[in-house]
């Protein structure tokens, strides 16, 4: 782009903010709508359609979650080192494209005979796997760097910079809220293709519209070495190799996301290397207050992982049990996920609001951390009580929703703080590895979550449930132990918070400020 079109565009605004920032809001709102809309299906199609158990099901789900959170990593280091930004995130979205075009090829739904016997379209499911491949591809390349863009559109010191992600941000929660009602009652409705399928014409929309507003973006976001990118190595630009050795990438993760062991091991290595690192680093490299600031970070890191555990229920045990124990009528069940993204909306202001209005009185992170797990906690806790009031019947809608308002708001107490607490613990040189650690923490809570619903884990014929109260039972069991999970290690926390404020040397002021 020359300097003349750049000047040009700096100028243009919408409500006082740059224009790319838009183009970059309905990119998102659009990626997202593909990414919740498919995932909100997912779980329904693998047990109804391809008639898998709950314990299958939830475990694919997991590995699933888990490489779409671990490849950004990778998609950020190459973007930051090869391919800047702009480029990352258009090669990101024709991968997301091309997932999705996959996801809507039902191929024949799965058959139970009277013996119990299942037969399944193989070659159906092995084109589903490799469209969450390219899916998993597409997330890693596009999500991590369209957030650092909206970065980029704002100056060093701009006062604008905060409220242009709160915006930014609020296009990720509209596109969940319109995903979980509109490619669920598609594909509950229509059939499974038509739900997938408008989640791809959503991803289409989004690339659509991130490549017809390059110029609004001002330049922003290119590669730092595009001399290295023109270069040819074996006769190939290296641009093109990257792309080339990336779609070859997904021949990995096509077999990864089948081989759940295979995504455990990888996660329990990743895990304990990256503790080791830490340890090693903190002992040899730090001072005294650079060594107990990231003693603090990795705590609030252990514990994050727990809450995203319990909170990630929603699109496994959570769904599953509103298909089959909750009395919704002609609701389809998991319309429910779309109360999470709508409470955001509406709540998002209202606790920005609470904590500058608390003043000194604001908490500090490990306290607002450990009122997140006890409020994931007591969500659960809802679910308890309305399945005992419930006798011998199917469960009230009210009870889940009250689930979804408190996990809601035990995410607006950890969510804000959670990232902007690893940037400013974390010492200069290791801020990208810690990054990196906070993903892979992500990663490891979504696996997690897959492992603990199959607590209530439940035996179908044809892909349901056909004893109900043998159902609630299951369900009754797993609740139970998420939410004293939730209350126990939330009270720990608690008790830790005055000690963990203490390592964090008066950065915890800044946090919450």
């Amino acid at each position: 782009m020359s300097d003349t079109t750049i000047r040009k565009t700096e100028g243009q605004q919408i409500f006082g903010h740059p224009k790319g920032l838009f183009i970059l809001f309905f990119t998102e709102m659009w990626e997202r709508f593909s990414f919740y809309g498919m995932k909100a299906l997912l779980i329904f199609y693998l047990t109804k359609y391809h008639l898998f158990t709950d314990i299958d099901g939830n475990l694919l789900i997991g590995s699933y979650a888990a490489l779409v959170y671990a490849i950004p990593v990778v998609g950020g280091f190459l973007a930051d080192r090869y391919l800047g930004f702009r480029k990352a995130i258009v090669f990101g979205g024709i991968m997301l494209v091309l997932g999705h075009a996959g996801m809507a090829y039902e191929g024949n739904a799965a058959t139970q005979s009277v013996t119990g016997e299942i037969v399944r379209d193989n070659f159906a499911l092995q084109v589903f796997y490799l469209s969450l491949a390219f899916i998993i591809l597409g997330v890693g390349f596009l999500k991590a760097n369209i957030s650092s863009l909206v970065g980029e559109l704002y100056h060093e010191g701009d006062k604008r910079r905060d409220s242009g992600f709160t915006i930014f941000y609020m296009g990720i929660n509209l596109g969940s809220f319109l995903a979980t009602i509109i490619c669920v009652w598609l594909g509950e409705t229509y059939g499974w293709s038509y739900g997938f399928g408008a989640a791809g014409v959503g991803m289409f929309f989004g690339l659509l519209t991130f490549i017809s507003g390059k110029k609004h973006l001002l330049g922003k976001g290119e590669s730092n070495v595009p001399e290295l990118l023109n270069k040819k190595t074996l006769g190939i630009k290296n641009e093109w190799l990257i792309y080339g050795l990336s779609v070859l990438g997904t021949l990995i993760v096509w077999q990864m996301v089948q081989s759940h062991s295979v995504v455990q091991n990888l996660l329990i290595i990743a895990g304990a290397a990256s503790f080791i690192y830490i340890v090693y680093y903190a002992i040899t490299q730090l001072d005294k207050v650079a060594r107990e600031r990231l003693i603090a970070l990795t705590i609030l890191i252990v514990f994050t992982v727990i809450f995203w555990a319990l909170f990630e229920q929603a699109y496994t045990s959570l769904n599953l049990f509103a298909d089959r124990i909750l009395d919704r009528g002609e609701i389809a069940a998991g319309t429910f996920l779309s109360l999470n993204a709508l409470f955001i909306i509406i709540l998002a202001p209202v606790f920005a609001w609470l904590w500058i209005k608390l003043g000194k009185y604001n908490p500090n992170t490990a306290v607002k951390f450990s009122l997140a797990l006890m409020l994931v906690g007591l969500g659960f806790g809802s679910l308890v009580m309305g399945i005992n009031a419930s006798e011998m019947g199917k469960v009230a809608i009210f009870w889940l929703v009250i689930t979804y308002f408190l996990h809601t708001c035990g995410e607006l107490c950890l969510s804000p703080v959670g990232l902007s607490a690893v940037t400013k613990l974390s010492p200069v040189k290791i801020v990208g590895f810690m990054m990196g650690v906070w993903f892979l923490a992500t990663a490891s809570s979504e696996f997690i979550a897959s492992v603990l619903a199959n607590i209530a884990s439940v035996d179908t014929t044809n892909g349901t449930a056909p004893d109900l109260n043998l159902a609630k039972q299951s369900y009754l069991k797993l609740f139970e132990y998420l939410f004293y999970t939730g209350l126990g290690f939330g009270a720990l926390l608690l008790i830790l918070s005055p000690i963990i404020k203490k390592l964090m040397h008066g950065v915890d002021k800044e946090l919450n400020n």
